[in-house]
């Protein structure tokens, strides 16, 4: 593994912001990290990238622990926190040029600098200062320092904010792609996003984790009820879909029909179609949606 965290706790004062957390993450993973304002998520992120010491438990990246070697560290993780610390009076290039030779890149700055301006889609943007970009592009510029020491592990708070759709979308595909040969911790109010880029997600609340799974079993697990989505090219009536089941609720939409049920009935009604020649177009289950699981273990 990448990433192992065990009985994490962190304490201010008398509140307890972190309380014994422990879970892994592993290279080629792109986590979803979970939770409302206040949660400890910030605050877990801070602590794997060496910024706060723990109170209490243990966190290793490559198998080294963060307390003993926070240098070995900071040249492992690559951080993009979600006030994205820039000195806007610097130019894009320069700015990435200094970011380089801090972590000690010396030779390869100006080759390293080059290959993240094209891959985060600043080349328009590499000779403005930072302080002539939209948010979008400084969030830009804070992603490419993030990565441009090449680091094992990328940890990313608020990665899309104030990006456009079309940013959005743009930086989605990086970061999927990045996901591929790193471990990626994400943490975003935004779950579509989460939907659309993770393979597993962690949701945190008051300290405590309170999920953890792959968004598929997590939502699998919040089902309470069944909603399956059917069309009809010869629509039969809603008295005849019932007759599938006495307790099922069916209601009409522009497509066809929405059926509730207490239990999968896909087969019930593909049998029901056949006996009664309805030419079945679609028929889909859908899933309770990962803010319906976020709503019900962070309220």
């Amino acid at each position: 593994m990448t990433i192992k965290v065990t009985n994490l706790s962190k304490i201010y004062g008398s509140q307890k912001a972190l309380d014994s957390i422990s879970f892994e993450a592993h290279k080629g993973e792109i986590l979803g990290f979970l939770g409302p304002n206040g949660a400890g998520k910030s605050t877990t992120m801070k602590i794997l990238t060496g910024y706060i010491p723990a109170t209490s438990g243990q966190a290793f990246i490559n198998g080294i622990e963060i307390n003993e070697n926070s240098i070995a560290i900071r040249k492992e993780v690559g951080y993009l926190p979600e006030l994205n610390p820039l000195y806007t009076d610097m130019y894009v290039k320069e700015f990435l040029l200094f970011i380089a030779n801090s972590y000690g890149i010396t030779e390869g700055a100006n080759q390293a600098a080059e290959e993240m301006i094209s891959k985060t889609g600043l080349s328009l943007e590499r000779k403005k200062k930072i302080s002539q970009l939209s948010k979008g592009y400084k969030q830009r510029v804070g992603l490419a320092a993030a990565m441009i020491h090449n680091p094992s592990v990328l940890i990313l708070d608020e990665p899309t904010s104030g990006l456009d759709p079309n940013q959005v979308s743009e930086i989605r595909n990086l970061i999927k792609e990045i996901g591929k040969n790193k471990t990626v911790i994400l943490s975003s109010h935004i779950m579509q996003e989460v939907e659309a880029m993770c393979d597993r997600v962690i949701i945190i609340n008051r300290g405590k984790i309170v999920a953890d799974d792959k968004i598929e079993k997590l939502q699998q697990s919040f089902s309470k009820e069944y909603l399956i989505s059917v069309q009809f090219k010869n629509s039969p009536t809603i008295e005849s879909i019932k007759a599938i089941d006495k307790s099922i609720k069916v209601l009409p939409t522009k497509e066809g029909f929405t059926i509730t049920a207490k239990e999968d009935i896909r087969e019930n009604i593909a049998q029901k179609a056949a006996e009664n020649n309805w030419l079945i177009l679609s028929m889909n289950l859908e899933e309770s949606s990962l803010e319906q699981v976020f709503q019900s273990l962070t309220k």
